[in-house]
């Protein structure tokens, strides 16, 4: 079961051009790890996000279109589920309705202070997922 869509804007600049002059291939994984904290920041508890951090372990990237200075642009985020202490992502990272980049991603929560792994319990899930109505 997956997570409602998490939204993110993203503003493109001067710096995530490259020679060719268009974004930067490399940023677009920047752009998903910016939507991912920017989601768990959103709806996790205070107490979760001061005492937890996330570190990537894959991104499977499919490019689609470049995307150029100036160009509005966001990552859809969808948490499709969480296992012990990873978490996997699906970011469509789009200009309109032209799809720029498809990632799939995982992550590990890792608690601040010992940096080992730190599971993610149902009452933290709960955030993410909700009970249907």
């Amino acid at each position: 079961m997956s997570a409602k869509p998490f939204t993110f804007a993203i503003t493109v600049l001067p710096d995530d051009i490259d020679f060719m002059g268009h974004v930067n291939n490399a940023r677009y994984l920047n752009w998903v790890q910016d939507a991912v904290l920017a989601h768990w920041r959103k709806l996790a508890p205070p107490e979760e996000v001061a005492g937890k951090a996330w570190v990537a372990l894959k991104h499977e990237i499919t490019y689609r279109r470049p995307a150029f200075l100036e160009d509005d642009v966001i990552a859809r985020t969808v948490l499709e589920h969480v296992k012990g202490a990873r978490a996997f992502y699906s970011t469509v990272i789009s200009r309109g309705e032209e799809v720029l980049a498809e990632v799939k991603s995982s992550w590990c929560c890792i608690d601040a202070e010992t940096l080992r792994p730190a599971r993610i319990g149902e009452e933290v899930a709960r955030f993410f997922f909700p009970s249907p109505e």
